[in-house]
């Protein structure tokens, strides 16, 4: 729900169809009491009752043939007279066919029909706000999924609850009691069971998670004696006690077996993306991988000529650039490798930069690190992205710049904070198109350190600050 949008059109078909699917069976089965005629003989009554099953169907076919037909096919082809014309035809169509079961049903004398240009109106408006709510989430630099799915589930309830109480006259008040507010009470039990006693006992809060339990059976026991103290209606207690029965023998044992499928699946989920990025990391790398072995033992034959030359500058930036050759060789296709060895990597990449920028006064780099608790294990090539941001986007050969690194080890955890200056590089730079994409390492962190990470990153018109800590499992 947080990484990508819903598929909505299956939730809405599935929503609508529910609501008209229990609008035209409860009238159908004699559920608009008022009617009173199932088998009767008397022609208003048997009009009426017919047009009960056959004007609910008839605004159902037209939103299906709207809504999955002919908004699917504008879509794909962005054609607008096709949109049109396809429109005004089943506008045209159901409003005719509509006003014939109105009018012989003598629910009015004319075909101006309020209900039905009201349901027109509403559709019209759902389509208009998801549009917005698309621009101002989803089609943005930085999407959020998670605000658009919730904002288009809520606006999708209220827009149906709007259609029902403009169309109550067609079918038993007990379908909207429930929409309005069986439906609400149960989303709200789920949601309160998941998060406060669900979670909490997953997580080894017993205590808590009982609490959490019968503090809803009370809150409810409360509310149904609040009801029938105010309104004298002893029934309400009975209705509490069923409800609460309810909640104890179905909704709990329902839900939680929903939770741990739900939880089953998002583990695999998981699993499965982390396996697809490393496959994808490993793919890419094999890809640039040119001769990887041969470029090594190069360097070294490079690196016994310089010393040979008294050249120590250059043995010495030859033999950090083996040192990181040799751990994308060997130790970054590992799923953990030791912190220290992914600390080492930083420092010769650092210590390279500070080799080929010394001679600029208008560079400073600082890197500060309290490594002596960095014990245990870490997923390899998790920091080095960020430090390389640093570097492209913060250093300039005609500009003050400067780089800030400081690096630091609690028990169990690590924490990096990274300041650098803002710089644009122009289209054909190549450094601006290097590195691995951020994005890339959001994921890795959510995947392989859910709820174990904190990534905050700011900017403003001259500094760009990032702080990652990452709560470690040590070997």
């Amino acid at each position: 729900m947080k990484e990508r949008a819903l598929q909505f059109k299956q939730t809405e078909w599935w929503m609508v169809s529910g609501v008209f699917f229990l609008i035209i069976l409860t009238n159908i089965l004699g559920g608009k009491i008022s009617i009173g005629y199932i088998g009767g003989e008397n022609p208003d009554q048997m009009a009426r009752y017919f047009s009960t099953i056959f004007i609910p169907a008839i605004l159902f076919a037209a939103f299906y043939f709207m809504h999955m037909k002919v908004v699917p096919i504008y879509q794909t082809d962005g054609k607008t007279w096709k949109l049109i014309l396809f429109s005004l035809l089943i506008f045209i169509l159901s409003w005719l066919a509509t006003g014939a079961f109105y009018m012989g049903a003598e629910w009015g004398k004319d075909m101006f029909i309020p209900f039905y240009f009201a349901a027109v109106a509403l559709y019209v408006g759902y389509m208009f706000v998801v549009s917005f709510l698309k621009k101002a989430t989803i089609a943005q630099t930085t999407p959020n999924y998670l605000g658009y799915n919730i904002s288009r589930l809520v606006v999708l309830y209220v827009f149906l609850l709007t259609f029902l109480f403009k169309f109550h006259r067609f079918f038993h008040e007990l379908i909207l009691i429930i929409y309005a507010f069986v439906v609400p009470s149960l989303i709200v039990i789920f949601i309160y069971n998941y998060f406060l006693v669900y979670r909490k006992k997953q997580t080894g809060q017993n205590k808590a998670s009982k609490i959490y339990y019968w503090l809803l059976i009370g809150f409810m026991a409360a509310l149904f004696l609040t009801i029938a103290a105010g309104s004298g209606d002893e029934e309400a207690i009975l209705v509490g006690l069923v409800a609460i029965a309810l909640l104890v023998l179905v909704i709990n044992p329902i839900s939680n077996a929903l939770f741990h499928k739900y939880q089953g699946y998002i583990e695999k989920m998981d699993e499965l993306n982390v396996q697809l990025v490393e496959k994808t990391t490993d793919l890419k790398q094999l890809r640039n991988q040119i001769n990887p072995h041969f470029l090594f033992n190069a360097l070294n034959t490079i690196y016994g000529i310089s010393l040979q030359e008294n050249a120590e500058k250059t043995a010495e930036s030859i033999q950090k650039l083996g040192d990181m050759m040799r751990f994308m060789l060997h130790e970054n296709t590992q799923e953990t490798i030791p912190l220290n060895r992914e600390i080492d990597y930083l420092i010769n990449y650092v210590d390279l930069q500070q080799l080929r920028i010394e001679a600029q006064e208008n560079i400073s780099i600082e890197f500060s690190r309290k490594d002596e608790h960095c014990k245990g294990n870490i997923a390899p090539m998790l920091l080095i992205p960020f430090i390389e941001n640093a570097f492209k986007h913060g250093i300039s050969l005609q500009k003050k710049s400067w780089v800030r690194i400081n690096l630091r080890c609690l028990e169990g955890s690590l924490h990096m904070d990274i300041h650098n200056s803002i710089h644009l590089k122009n289209d054909d730079d190549p450094e601006k198109h290097s590195g691995i994409g951020l994005p890339n390492v959001r994921q890795r962190l959510q995947l392989l350190y859910p709820e174990r990470h904190e990534l905050v990153i700011r900017e403003n018109d001259m500094e760009y600050f990032v702080h990652l800590s990452i709560q470690m499992n040590k070997s």
